[in-house]
């Protein structure tokens, strides 16, 4: 089967699968604060993520790797609709367009139509030094980021089955990139020890891309003739890998994805400590649905929604809402106990 062929069947089966409610965020409830103090209007979304400026704490994730002309317009759509509300949008992998130059336009199209906002170009574990500058300057990219998929790869039939020597190939990236490298994983959550292994060989921004939204898993499963399906609950739920980064001390910007359907999570992952939040299955989702207008009021609408919230917490910015106070309950909870972070600061804290 083609890599192109495979892209498209992965966007598919995306469709297909959806995304769940197991990420963790219904276990967050916020403390109600009866004299917020505020009004909407004094409500701020900017966002500085270690100089990466946004214009809100949504950015598009990445969802389409090399697939010929049919992803070039979903990622020409995508632009469109990044452009318009100045928000960062990443590609998926540009490996494809490393080894098919024809593949190449399906991505600098993202810079075409988002000239002036933030594009993070995208490359896996195994690139070098040379390929991941490559991939940056095909798109004038902002930011690079390295994704970790290893169960997914392990699912997948023509998938890898070596990943020694990963952490070194990314450090090298680190120290040879102009630009800051996120290190992302798709769909199975990031432990504090993997945030500590990336934070000591110099990466600063970690996308710890949770269990609960597009799961690879369950796409690749429905790829094989014999089906791996122990994989398909695998990973760490979103907001308990939030937690696990956040309890890494040092200077690491934690970006959060899986799962995030609504402003109610965005919020909540903000809470939890994230500094921005992406979507990329939902926004795939309407935008085959219902199309690029309606997708831009879908996002209009979580804005205004995320205004909304943080005004009844009485959070000005972005940094007060990090401060607001909530309960967790359920899995989550449990899940952190265990692994010894104290989820009664949450509890107690204010502003």
């Amino acid at each position: 089967m083609s890599r192109a062929k495979r892209k498209l069947d992965h966007i598919e089966h995306a469709l297909e699968t959806g995304q769940s409610r197991a990420s963790g965020f219904d276990d967050i409830q916020f403390i109600h604060r009866t004299f917020p103090d505020i009004s909407v209007k004094g409500v701020s979304l900017l966002t500085d993520i270690g100089g990466l400026n946004f214009s809100s704490p949504i950015f598009i994730n990445a969802m389409t790797g090399g697939g010929g002309k049919d992803t070039e317009v979903i990622n020409r759509q995508l632009a469109q609709i990044a452009n318009v509300f100045n928000i960062p949008m990443a590609v998926g992998s540009q490996m494809s367009a490393l080894k098919d130059k024809n593949e190449m336009n399906s991505y600098k199209v993202v810079r075409q139509y988002h000239p002036k906002g933030l594009v993070f170009a995208n490359v896996g574990s195994e690139a070098t030094t040379d390929q991941a500058k490559l991939c940056v300057n095909m798109l004038e990219a902002d930011a690079l980021q390295i994704h970790m998929n290893v169960i997914q790869e392990l699912v997948m039939p023509e998938g890898d089955r070596d990943f020694t020597g990963a952490l070194t190939r990314i450090e090298q990236i680190v120290k040879s990139s102009e630009v800051p490298v996120i290190v992302k994983e798709v769909g199975f959550g990031m432990s504090r020890e993997t945030v500590y292994q990336l934070k000591e060989i110099g990466v600063n921004y970690v996308d710890i891309g949770g269990f609960g939204g597009t799961n690879f898993s369950l796409i690749e499963n429905a790829r094989r003739e014999r089906s791996m399906a122990f994989f398909n609950q695998w990973g760490i739920p979103t907001a308990a890998a939030i937690a696990e980064a956040k309890s890494v001390s040092g200077p690491v910007h934690v970006l959060a994805t899986g799962g995030i359907q609504n402003a109610f999570d965005i919020s909540k992952a903000l809470a939890l400590g994230a500094e921005a939040a992406g979507m990329a299955g939902r926004v795939l989702k309407w935008l085959n649905e219902e199309g690029e207008e309606q997708t831009i009021q879908h996002i209009n609408d979580l804005l205004e929604d995320l205004t909304m919230i943080m005004a009844a917490l009485g959070a000005r910015n972005i940094k007060e809402l990090q401060k607001v106070p909530f309960i967790l309950t359920g899995g989550t909870k449990n899940w952190l106990t265990e692994r010894h972070i104290d989820t009664a600061l949450f509890a107690n804290r204010h502003i």
